[in-house]
């Protein structure tokens, strides 16, 4: 396969970027799109030039740091897929690939396309955590769970944190993510002693941060990579405003005690 690229460079944050038009020849339809990149890199610094920019880590589709915008869909066309996954065979010969990095305030651009995610740590710090003691692991049927509740935990769980959810929202909205890392915690018993005030200070993190709000495009679920539900951003609003009438409610009864 021969591709044309029309990759985003961009030589630091506060440094203004361009589109380059790169040749990708001879890839084959096994390889996966972050071996692509490989190879033109591996030309690109044969041949004297700065090579592309970009994150990767496991490259198993696990740790969500690989993500770009491919044709304008965070990770690609594949449903279901992270860039590192995808495979060439998913474009044909000849076709012209434009790669950009997420385009988001909360997300500034590094380098070509690495963005900086730090925000998406800082929500985690506010609250995306448990207060059980640590030490050895418990048995496992100590502490019962319905199924159901367990289910929706695990798939809540799944969110690797890659931020594809606020590339493709129009507002730049980080609900999905903070919603899935809401709604697996909250759904287990070991999360109930933080459940409220995970609620209030992860979203009350994530304003800070300048995502924007949800206005219920659901883009943001089209281009998960783990398929994350849309539920999920129902459950952190009801989790939300029970926090805020809980919060209300004590101080009403502390003022007339």
């Amino acid at each position: 396969m021969n591709l044309i690229l029309m990759v985003w460079r961009q030589d630091g944050p506060d440094v203004a970027g361009r589109l380059q038009r790169i040749e990708a020849k001879e890839i084959t339809p096994e390889m996966s799109f972050l071996e692509m990149l490989d190879v033109v890199n591996e030309r690109l610094t044969l041949a004297g030039e700065r090579p592309i920019a970009f994150d990767h880590d496991c490259r198993e589709g696990i740790c969500g740091s690989c993500g770009v915008v491919i044709n304008g869909v965070p990770h690609g066309p594949r449903p279901g897929t992270t860039t590192c996954q995808l495979n060439m065979r998913q474009f044909r010969d000849g076709q012209t690939i434009v790669i950009e990095p997420y385009r988001a305030k909360p997300f500034p651009v590094l380098r070509d396309l690495i963005v900086d995610r730090s925000a998406l740590d800082r929500i985690i710090a506010a609250g995306g955590y448990i207060s059980a003691s640590t030490g050895s692991a418990p048995d496992g049927n100590a502490m019962l769970v319905a199924k159901p509740k367990a289910d929706a935990a695990m798939d809540a769980a799944a969110c690797i944190g890659c931020g594809a959810c606020v590339a493709a929202c129009p507002n730049a909205s980080a609900v999905l993510f903070v919603g899935a890392k809401i709604s697996h915690l909250g759904l287990l018993p070991q999360g109930q002693p933080e459940r409220w005030t995970r609620a209030l200070d992860m979203v009350a993190a994530m304003d800070k941060e300048g995502f924007g709000p949800c206005t219920n495009v659901t883009e943001c679920a089209a281009v998960c990579p783990k398929e994350i539900d849309i539920n999920v951003i129902a459950r952190m609003n009801r989790d939300r405003i029970g926090a805020i009438f809980l919060v209300a409610r004590r101080s009403l009864q502390a003022d007339t005690m």
